[in-house]
């Protein structure tokens, strides 16, 4: 028997023995009542019976009737004693009293009723209860032995059915309990009985249905906590190796933790700083009361907005500084209040190096290390602005570097560089602390003047640039001279904004290139007309391709000898509507500049083979056709590519094509120029070295290039019969030429005289206006047909 039936078993006993005895009590008394009741109830017969018999025969004096009566009562059950008293001296006595025990007495008056009532004597009746008790006891011991075998086998059900029904249950569900741990929560509880809806209702199903919710939510919380510990650990892990450094304080800003980033940061290990307030950590540059207000600034920060970021200058362990970027955050707890303090930093110091740097780029020249273009005019706007203020003068110059393209084609990019270089170093040394010198791109540089006395002052300055500019530059081992041309605008008696006394300043110094160069001009109103007609050319020019305005003239070239053709330079001409026919000398220099020189080419080489097959079909004869090629359009990485394209576009053989190079190109004894040159010669394609002797001597550089042909300058050739320099000039040319295998053509012949003395010299080719003018295609191709009936 388990403890818990056995304790249900006296549970039981007890249980029915207080309601036995309680029961029992309640039916003893109440048949106790009822003998008692009973014997009253005789008592009251007796009385009701014989009360009027006994008193006629006591009146009558019948003693001896009386005795029978008086025997008569005393037979009654319980009726013990019998005491008549006859008034007023005597009494007659039956029965004995045996019953040690409780009696019941009733006495009741005999009376007389006549006329008169006459109280002839009482009757005292005494009736024993010991046969009421008797029944009693007999009563008690029945029902005591009836509940009592009732009492154990009704123990003996219920302990039995709650065995079967409890009892065996709580054991499965104790032995389940001990069994119970995270490693069976798969395994539920089952009870030993029938799955139906009245079991699945009472208390051992609604146990067992807690009880395996238990188990669901235990195995889901413990589901829920792998998975939060996995995330604790992936977030662990993910914040140990984060790239960011990582710190977390108290709520009194006292580290706590740190992860490895930032140890690898700041060499500072979590035993070095744990307790410590970040402001410990800051840099060396800031006083200990500047870092403490800095984090009082951070923590404020943090409590009113619940975020601080922002770029501080910290310092590692061992000194060194670097840029952070840091963001502050409170960690809350579940009521809300911050119960920790998540600091986060990275290191920006190459960002920062970047940002420097790129901010310098952004303002300063990268080869000169000036202000740019965008510096520069935010410095003249804060000069001008100055100027409004004082009343005072501020002298602006634009300055341009004297054929700076020159020796950029003939001697390189690199050479080009250093000029720049050395000529900004002159320009800053000519100029006070105020003042601002500027690139503005290429060989352009602006000078700001602040705070001048007068116009005078300006030219002083301008002056002293001019002289400064004299002496030479060494570039490669070579000493080269180079100039500027200077334009100076004054505000605000040439302008008032900024704008304009740049337009002003750039126009006055074209009209001192214009002047000869190497000189400085003040603007004058007149200026901005003609600056602003370059300005409307340049506009025009981008136009020009687009609006077919470009066409090729031709100039034939013979053979200086018998004047055979054997074919024509092609020259380009610009007819705009506005400003009629426009020569080269006027639109090339602005397309170079501009870098329109680039398209203008491509169009004049594909126009120019075009042309030259159209020759063909027209007149039978196979005609070479000579192109210019500018020093930037032969630089251009699809050069030799866009050449090979137009002939095989056209159908052209490539020793028809001659391509005419200038002087100064071939003085760049680069890698990417004679590799150039050595893939055109490779094609096939003739080069020829076009106005021989203006520049540079270029004898050297002849016999490292594949040329084929020398075209002397018509400079030289205009005063051979006149001038005998020019004369010995050409005549030297001629010969040198032809000691190298190379032709040559003679530019600008206009006479006959000229011809001849060409044709003495030995001579190979020659074109000028003894010949032919340029002309259109057309005009040429009539000269063409009349040149061979001439010849005929």
């Amino acid at each position: 028997m388990s403890p818990l039936s056995a304790r249900l078993l006296a549970y039981i006993v007890l249980c029915s023995a207080l309601f036995t005895l309680v029961a029992a009590g309640i039916q003893i008394y109440t048949d106790y009542r009822q003998e008692v009741k009973r014997v009253a109830d005789r008592l009251g017969v007796i009385e009701t019976s014989y009360k009027a018999s006994l008193s006629r025969s006591l009146w009558a004096l019948d003693h001896k009737l009386l005795r029978v009566q008086m025997e008569g009562i005393l037979s009654l059950p319980d009726i013990e004693h019998l005491r008549l008293e006859i008034y007023p001296d005597s009494e007659i006595a039956m029965g004995e009293l045996q019953s040690d025990g409780e009696i019941m007495v009733r006495t009741f008056e005999l009376v007389h009723e006549g006329r008169e009532s006459y109280q002839l004597g009482a009757l005292t009746v005494t009736a024993s209860m010991d046969a009421a008790y008797a029944a009693l006891q007999q009563k008690l011991i029945v029902i005591f032995s009836t509940q009592a075998a009732k009492t154990f086998v009704l123990s003996v059900i219920i302990l039995w059915i709650f065995q079967v029904a409890v009892t065996r249950h709580l054991g499965a569900m104790a032995a389940y309990a001990r069994k119970f741990s995270v490693d069976h929560l798969d395994e539920p509880l089952r009870l030993d009985r029938a799955a139906s809806d009245r079991h699945r209702s009472d208390e051992l199903g609604q146990v067992t249905v807690a009880i395996n919710q238990m188990r669901e939510r235990l195995r889901d919380d413990l589901e829920r906590q792998e998975q939060d510990a996995r995330e604790i650990r992936k977030l662990s892990m993910a914040i140990e190796q984060s790239p960011s450094s990582v710190v977390i304080c108290d709520r009194n800003w006292n580290v706590e933790y740190i992860n490895t980033k930032f140890s690898q940061l700041t060499g500072h290990s979590i035993d070095d700083i744990r307790g410590q307030h970040p402001a410990m950590l800051g840099s060396d540059s800031l006083s200990q009361k500047d870092r403490q207000q800095l984090w009082r600034d951070v923590r404020t920060q943090v409590q009113r907005v619940g975020v601080w970021q922002g770029e501080i200058h910290s310092v590692r362990r061992n000194g060194e500084r670097f840029w952070e970027q840091v963001i502050c955050t409170p960690i809350r707890d579940e009521a809300g209040d911050p119960s920790h303090f998540l600091i986060l930093g990275e290191d920006i110091s190459i960002r920062k190096r970047y940002e420097q740097q790129l901010l310098r780029q952004a303002n300063y020249d990268i080869l000169t290390g000036l202000p740019n273009r965008m510096l520069a005019l935010d410095r003249l706007k804060l000069a001008l602005a100055q100027a409004r203020r004082e009343n005072q003068l501020v002298g602006v110059m634009f300055l341009d570097l004297d054929n700076f393209k020159h020796i950029n084609d003939t001697m390189g990019h690199d050479a080009g560089d250093t000029l720049l270089v050395e000529a900004s170093r002159r320009i800053s040394s000519c100029l006070r602390g105020t003042s601002t010198v500027a690139r503005l791109g290429g060989d352009e540089f602006l000078v700001i003047l602040p705070g001048v006395v007068g116009v005078d002052s300006t030219e002083q300055v301008a002056d002293r640039i001019l002289h400064t500019f004299l002496p030479p530059i060494q570039l490669g081992g070579q000493e080269v001279f180079i100039s500027t041309s200077i334009g100076i605008a004054i505000y605000p008696t040439d302008s008032d904004s900024s704008g304009s006394l740049l337009q002003n300043a750039d126009a006055a110094m074209y009209e001192a290139k214009a002047q000869g160069k190497s000189s400085y001009r003040r603007f004058s109103p007149e200026m901005k007309e003609l600056s602003l007609e370059r300005l409307q050319m340049e506009s025009r020019l981008r136009r020009a391709l687009e609006l077919n305005e470009m066409e090729l003239y031709y100039q034939p070239i013979l053979q200086a000898a018998d004047s055979h053709l054997i074919g024509a330079e092609a020259l380009i001409r610009w007819n705009n509507p506005a400003m009629g026919l426009v020569s080269p000398d006027r639109f090339i220099p602005l397309a170079e500049e501009t870098g329109m020189i680039i398209p203008i080419g491509r169009w004049v080489l594909n126009a120019a083979c075009q042309a030259n097959k159209r020759w063909e079909e027209a007149t039978g004869q196979c005609l070479s056709i000579a192109v210019n090629v500018s020093p930037r359009q032969f630089r251009d990485p699809g050069f030799v590519e866009m050449v090979q394209q137009a002939l095989s576009e056209n159908g052209i053989p490539a020793k028809r094509l001659e391509l005419e190079i200038t002087e100064r190109l071939i003085l760049d004894n680069t890698i990417e120029t004679a590799q150039i040159l050595k893939r055109l010669d490779e094609m096939g394609v003739r080069l020829s070295v076009d106005d021989f002797g203006t520049g540079f001597s270029a004898l050297g550089y002849l016999k490292s290039y594949p040329f084929d042909t020398l075209k002397i300058d018509k400079s030289f050739v205009r005063d051979v019969m006149t001038e005998q320099e020019d004369a010995a000039l050409v005549k030297a040319i001629i010969n040198m030429a032809h000691s190298l295998s190379l032709e040559v053509i003679a530019e600008g012949v206009e006479d006959s005289d000229q011809l001849q003395f060409l044709r003495e010299q030995g001579c190979d080719f020659a074109q000028g206006y003894f010949y032919s003018r340029p002309a259109p295609e057309a005009d040429f191709l009539l000269w063409v047909a009349g040149h061979q009936q001439a010849t005929v």
